[in-house]
C-alpha cells in the first residue's frame, strides 16, 4: 500500500492508539510494522485473532501479560557463552514465568465454555515452550528486583550468615565506644562506614585514644574516621567473607547462565509469541475503545458499510451512515454543500478499508462487509506546493497523473472536489474525462464535487450512482447524513434569501441562472421530498405493524385463556351434572331394589318388567358427562406440552445439569445425553427446560391462529424439513443448539438456501447466530434478508 494514502487518510493516528495498550517491546515492534495487506486468507486470520482477543478481553479481562523488558541483547550474550548479571537473569526469569502463566491461562480456557469459541489463539499458545526446570532455578536464585537470594546455594547462605554474625559483633563492639568515658573523644557518638569498614568519628586531638587505622578525615581536619584497633581483626574477617560472597554469587550467575544457553532459541520464540499476544490484546482493547466490530471480507470487493462513522471522531457526536460500493455500481458521485460532510464520508470509507486490511475491527453499528484492494489512491485536501511552484489545481492534477499509471481493477480511488480550482466549465469537463478514464481501468471510485454536470454524469454512466449530503435549508445547517441515489441540490439562492437578501436580488439571480439548472434543482428537491415522505410512511407502517403484532399476541393469549377458562367451566358443570346423575341413579337403584323385594314378597308382577327397569337405569347412566382427557382438548394440549419426546432440551434434577433426550427404554427410563456423557435417568427426575416448553407453547399458539406453514410432503426426508428456522423467543444457548441440529438436518436433506429468523431485538441473538455461522464448516455463505423480507431480522444461509 502506498505511503501517501496512509498519510492522507490518517492511518498512522489509528496505529498510534494501539501503543496505549502495549506492554512488551516485541508487541510495540509488531504494531510499528503493521501495514494493510492484500492476502484474503491472512486478513481473515488476523481478524479472527482480533475476534478471539475481543472475546477474551470481554469475558476474562484480556490476556494476562506482564510488562516485559527487551532481552534480545541478553540472549545474544548467552549465545557467546557470557555470564549474565543478576538483573539480566531476573529479566529473563520474568519472561519465562510469564510464558508459563500464559500457557496455563489458555490450557484452563480449553476446559471452559469460552475455549470452544476460540479459533486460533489456543493453537498459538500451544507453541509456547515452558522451560519449567530453568524457570524454577532462576525464580529460587534471583528475585524480581535482581538481587541474588540466600537460597541460590548452600554455601552462599552459609557465608551470608557468617557475614551477619560478624557485622553484629562489630556493631556491638563499636557501640561500646559511643558510651561512657570514650564518648567524650568523639565528634558524634555514632558508628559509620568508610571503605566498607566500620569506623568512629574521633576528634583529631584524641586520635591516639583508640589506636587502629585512620580511613578518612573531615574537610576541616578536626574529625578523623578511625577504625579502632579492637575491631580491626573483625573487619578483616568481614572483608574476607564479603570476597567469598562475591565469588559464590559469580559462580551462581555462571551456573544459571550455562543452564539457559541451550534454550536461547526457544526463549526468543516465546518472546515473539508473547509480543504477538500483546499486539493482539492491543487490537482488542482498541476495538473496545472505538466500539468497533468485526467486518466480513468480500473477495468480489462488494463494500457494504452499515452505519459507519469515522474512527477518529467521538461516536457520541459523529453521524453514522451506510456506504455501499461495488455490487450494483463501482462509482459514486457525491454532491452537496461545503462543510456538509462529503470529505469525512469518503475518508471514512478509505480509512475503514485500510483498518480492515490490517486485521483491525471497524467502526460500524451493524455487521458490515469490506473489499480487498491492492491499492487505495486518495486525492484529498490542499495539495498546493510552494517549493515546486505548483498551484492547488496543478498539484491535484500532478497527483492524479501519478495515480493513473498504477490504477487497475483492484484499486479504490478517492477524489475530493475533483476538477476544482479552475474554470468551472473546463473543470467539469476534465473531471468527467478523469472519471471515464478511471472507470475504463475497472477501478472502484468515490468522488465529491460541486459541478452540476457531474450530477447528470451519475445518471448517464453505467455502474455509476449519485449521492449527496443532506442540508437543512430551514436551519441553514448540514445534517451530515449520506443519501444514496439522490444528487445534492444547490442551496445558494435559498441560503441567500434566508440570510436577508431581498426578492429583487434573489429574483435577478434566479433569472440569470440556466433554466436547466433550475429544473435539475426542482427535480432533486422533489426527489428528496418524496423520499422523506416514503421514509415517514415506512416508519409509520413499521410502528403500526409492531402495534398490530402486539395486539395479535395479546388477543391470542386472551383467547387461549378464554378457552382454558371455558374448559374449566365445562368441566365443573359436567362434574356437577355427574354428581346429580349419581345421586339420582342411587335413588333409582334403591327404588328398583325395593320394587324387586315387593314383587318377591307378594309374588305378583308389577307394571314394569325387569328389562324395562334396567333400560331406564341405562338412560340414567347416559346422563353422565365424560370428563376424561381424551375428549378435553385444552387438557390434552396441556398434557401434550408436559410429555417428553426425543430431542427435548431437559434438566436432570438430581445432577442440576442440562441435556438432551435420546430415546425411551422399555423399563421407563430415558437415555439422556449431557455433553460427552450418555446415561439412563428416571422419568421423574427429568424436567423440561424453559426454552423447550416455550417453543411447544409457541407451536400451540400458531396452531390456534392457523398460521401454519404448509410444506410439500412426498414421503422423502427432504419433504419433512422446513426451509425456515424461527428462533424468536428462544433463549440464547438453546437457540444455538437448535440451530446446530437444524443445519445437520438441512444438510442431510440437501436443502439450500435456508432462512434463520432471529429477529432484531437487542441484537444479541443476531450476533450469536452470525458468529456461529461464520465459524461453521457447513456454511458456504450467509447474508441478511432483503429489506422487504425482514432485513437484519433474518439471515439467509447458503449451505455447502
Amino acid at each position: 500500500m502506498n505511503q501517501k494514502v496512509l498519510q492522507t487518510l490518517e492511518y498512522e493516528k489509528i496505529k498510534a492508539q494501539l501503543f496505549n495498550f502495549l506492554s512488551t517491546p516485541a508487541g510495540r515492534q509488531e504494531a510499528n510494522e503493521l501495514q494493510p495487506i492484500t492476502d484474503v486468507v491472512t486478513i481473515n486470520y488476523w481478524l479472527q485473532e482480533t475476534a478471539d482477543a475481543v472475546m477474551i478481553d470481554r469475558l476474562k479481562g484480556g490476556i494476562p501479560l506482564a510488562k516485559l523488558t527487551d532481552i534480545t541483547s541478553h540472549l545474544k550474550r548467552l549465545d557467546i557463552q557470557a555470564s549474565l548479571s543478576a538483573t539480566e537473569l531476573s529479566e529473563i526469569g520474568i519472561v519465562l514465568r510469564n510464558t508459563n502463566a500464559i500457557s496455563n491461562f489458555f490450557v484452563q480456557m480449553k476446559d471452559e465454555a469460552i475455549g470452544e469459541s476460540l479459533n486460533v489463539l489456543v493453537d498459538q499458545a500451544e507453541q509456547l515452550e515452558t522451560l519449567t526446570d530453568v524457570t524454577k532455578m532462576i525464580q529460587i536464585a534471583i528475585d524480581s528486583t535482581g538481587r541474588i537470594n540466600n537460597e541460590a546455594s548452600y554455601d552462599l547462605k552459609s557465608i551470608r550468615g557468617k557475614i551477619v554474625g560478624h557485622e553484629n559483633a562489630i556493631k556491638n563492639k563499636m557501640q561500646d565506644f559511643t558510651k561512657g568515658k570514650s564518648a567524650q573523644y568523639l565528634s558524634d557518638p555514632i558508628v559509620t562506614i568508610r571503605g566498607d569498614r566500620y569506623v568512629l568519628p574521633v576528634k583529631a586531638e584524641y586520635r591516639n585514644q583508640f589506636g587502629g587505622v585512620v580511613h578518612d578525615q573531615s574537610q576541616t581536619g578536626l574529625t578523623l574516621y578511625i577504625e579502632p584497633q579492637a575491631v580491626v581483626e573483625l573487619n578483616n574477617k568481614l572483608s574476607e567473607l564479603r570476597v567469598k560472597e562475591t565469588v559464590e554469587e559469580q559462580r551462581v550467575l555462571q551456573e544459571l547462565s550455562t543452564a539457559l544457553q541451550p534454550h536461547t532459541l526457544a526463549i526468543q520464540q516465546n518472546v515473539q509469541i508473547l509480543g504477538h499476544f500483546d499486539f493482539i490484546n492491543a487490537k482488542a482493547r482498541l476495538a473496545a475503545k472505538l466500539d468497533a466490530m468485526q467486518p466480513m471480507v468480500s473477495i468480489e470487493n462488494h463494500v457494504n458499510l452499515q452505519q459507519a462513522w469515522h474512527p477518529l471522531l467521538d461516536k457520541n457526536i459523529a453521524i453514522a451512515n451506510d456506504i455501499l460500493l461495488g455490487e450494483n455500481y463501482k462509482t459514486i458521485i457525491i454532491t452537496g454543500p461545503n462543510t456538509g460532510g462529503k470529505t469525512i464520508t469518503i475518508k471514512t470509507l478509505g480509512l475503514l478499508q485500510l483498518m480492515a486490511q490490517s486485521g483491525l475491527f471497524i467502526t460500524t453499528k451493524r455487521p458490515s462487509t469490506v473489499g480487498i484492494f491492492n491499492e487505495i489512491f486518495a486525492d484529498i485536501g490542499d495539495e498546493q506546493s510552494i517549493e515546486q511552484n505548483l498551484s492547488t489545481f496543478s498539484s491535484h492534477m500532478a497527483n492524479i497523473v501519478s495515480m493513473l499509471d498504477k490504477i487497475d481493477n483492484k484499486s479504490l480511488v478517492i477524489f475530493d472536489e475533483l476538477g476544482a480550482g479552475t474554470d468551472p466549465t473546463e473543470g467539469a469537463a476534465l473531471a468527467i474525462a478523469i472519471l471515464d478514464k478511471v472507470a475504463s481501468l475497472g477501478a472502484y471510485t468515490i468522488a465529491t464535487t460541486h459541478y452540476p454536470e457531474l450530477k447528470l454524469y451519475g445518471y448517464n454512466r453505467p455502474e455509476t450512482e449519485n449521492a449527496s449530503m443532506v442540508f437543512d435549508v430551514e436551519t441553514l445547517q448540514p445534517t451530515y447524513q449520506f443519501l444514496m441515489g439522490v444528487p445534492g441540490q444547490s442551496n445558494a439562492l435559498a441560503i441567500a434569501k434566508r440570510l436577508g437578501f431581498g426578492e429583487d436580488v434573489i429574483g435577478s439571480a434566479r433569472s440569470l441562472t440556466d433554466k436547466s439548472d433550475q429544473d435539475l434543482n426542482n427535480m432533486i428537491a422533489d426527489l428528496v421530498k418524496k423520499r422523506d415522505e416514503v421514509k415517514k410512511n415506512n416508519e409509520a407502517l413499521k410502528l403500526q405493524l409492531e402495534s398490530t403484532e402486539k395486539q395479535s399476541e395479546k388477543l391470542t393469549e386472551e383467547r387461549y385463556q378464554l378457552d382454558k377458562d371455558r374448559a374449566k367451566l365445562i368441566l365443573e358443570a359436567k362434574n356437577e351434572a355427574n354428581h346429580i346423575v349419581a345421586s339420582t341413579k342411587k335413588q333409582a337403584e334403591q327404588l328398583i331394589s325395593e320394587i324387586r323385594k315387593e314383587r318377591l314378597n307378594i309374588g305378583q308382577k308389577g307394571r314394569l318388567t325387569e328389562q324395562e327397569l334396567q333400560a331406564q337405569k341405562g338412560q340414567l347412566d347416559q346422563l353422565r358427562q365424560n370428563i376424561s382427557l381424551e375428549k378435553n382438548k385444552v387438557l390434552q394440549k396441556a398434557k401434550k406440552i408436559k410429555e417428553l419426546a426425543p430431542g427435548d432440551e431437559i434438566t436432570v434434577q438430581s445432577y442440576g445439569q442440562q441435556g438432551t433426550l435420546v430415546k425411551k427404554h422399555k423399563n421407563g427410563q430415558w437415555e439422556v445425553e449431557m455433553g460427552i456423557l450418555k446415561m439412563l435417568v428416571d422419568e421423574d427426575d427429568i424436567v423440561k427446560t424453559e426454552a423447550t416448553v416455550k417453543a411447544q407453547k409457541g407451536k400451540a399458539k400458531k396452531k390456534q391462529q392457523k398460521i401454519i406453514r404448509k410444506t410439500t410432503t412426498s414421503g422423502s426426508a427432504r419433504a419433512s424439513v422446513k426451509s425456515t428456522l424461527d428462533l424468536r423467543g428462544v433463549r440464547y444457548e438453546a437457540a444455538l443448539t437448535e440451530l446446530d441440529r437444524y443445519l445437520d438436518t438441512t444438510v442431510l436433506a440437501n436443502i439450500s438456501p435456508v432462512e434463520i429468523i432471529h429477529g432484531k431485538g437487542t441484537g444479541a441473538l443476531r450476533q450469536g447466530v452470525t458468529e456461529f455461522l461464520r465459524s461453521d464448516r457447513r456454511v458456504k455463505s450467509y447474508h441478511f434478508a432483503s429489506a422487504n423480507a425482514g432485513g437484519d431480522g433474518a439471515t439467509i444461509v447458503e449451505l455447502k
